[in-house]
């Protein structure tokens, strides 16, 4: 029997191409939701758009089929995250005279009043977090990371059960508080009182979306179930997108080839970041190698 997986590249890219047509889909809906309302409407539009996804992802409990509930769950997230969540934030900012964040030297708007808001939620996600960290045992790689750096041989202790699994409601968890943390971790890193655009910190943590986002779509292909390869496909594609709205926002490319010599700190950062991925290959194949020769 043959030592290669089966890789499943057709899953694996209907899988991407579903969460890149609810990503704008969603936001066209938005868009079009904030323009053709104002005041007080704009309010009751987001808690609208909100109501929707969650009655797609209650719809979700109740329908046969682990795909079908992993679409709901999808897309009902979406749903909420833009409605619940950033319709409403740019409302009462509005409302109360938040200002946009603009480039100095442009002028243009490099954050909405909305995002530059959402850093006040890190204490609710910090209680998520002990949430899952503590009370749940569930497949999250990066949970099951936290969970055994923190609890190490009492991880099934203290961790010991899942909750009850409704596969929309896991799914419409993930999409929010996947979109949570990526928001608040790329809001940290701009603001100049901590991070700032321009700091090395940031930089790293766009490179580490795009190599880690390729990572996940190699594992991706692995996947022959469509329920899991659409579940895995829009973490890969959040995590893509960290990179994405890092190189746009300090615009890399653009700097590295029109004056490359200008911006050695961002080449050595590139560098050093696929050095380390490359060092991290080498090695994990020649532990795979030690192991099956063991």
């Amino acid at each position: 029997m043959s030592g290669t997986k089966q890789l499943h590249w057709g899953k694996a890219v209907v899988s991407i191409a579903v969460t890149l047509v609810a990503m704008p889909l969603t936001h066209i809906l938005a868009r079009a939701l904030k323009d053709g309302t104002s005041g007080v409407e704009q309010f009751y539009a987001g808690m609208g758009m909100g109501a929707v996804g969650l009655l797609m992802v209650i719809g979700g409990v109740f329908v046969k089929g682990d795909a079908k509930q992993t679409l709901l769950g999808l897309f009902g997230g979406m749903f909420y995250w833009m409605g619940a969540v950033d319709f409403l934030f740019m409302y009462y900012a509005n409302r109360f005279g938040t200002q946009a964040q603009l480039d100095p030297v442009t002028g243009e708007v490099v954050s909405r009043p909305e995002y530059l808001l959402l850093p006040a939620t890190f204490g609710f996600w910090a209680m998520t977090m002990m949430l899952y960290l503590f009370c749940t045992r569930n497949g999250c790689n990066f949970l099951n990371w936290w969970q055994r750096l923190f609890f190490g041989k009492h991880k099934k202790e203290i961790a010991a059960r899942p909750m009850t699994r409704h596969t929309s409601i896991v799914v419409f968890m993930e999409v929010v508080t996947m979109l949570w943390t990526c928001y608040l971790l790329l809001m940290f890193c701009y603001d100049g009182r901590f991070i700032g655009d321009h700091s090395p910190v940031t930089l790293l943590v766009g490179m580490v979306g795009f190599i880690g986002s390729l990572f996940m779509f190699a594992r991706l292909l692995r996947y022959p179930a469509w329920g899991m390869s659409l579940r895995y496909g829009y973490a890969t594609v959040i995590i893509f997108w960290i990179g994405v709205e890092v190189f746009d926002r300090i615009h890399v490319l653009e700097g590295l080839w029109a004056a490359p010599s200008e911006h050695t700190d961002q080449l050595a950062v590139i560098g050093l970041s696929l050095l380390a991925t490359a060092a991290y290959l080498i090695y994990n194949k020649l532990h795979k190698k030690q192991t099956a020769t063991a």
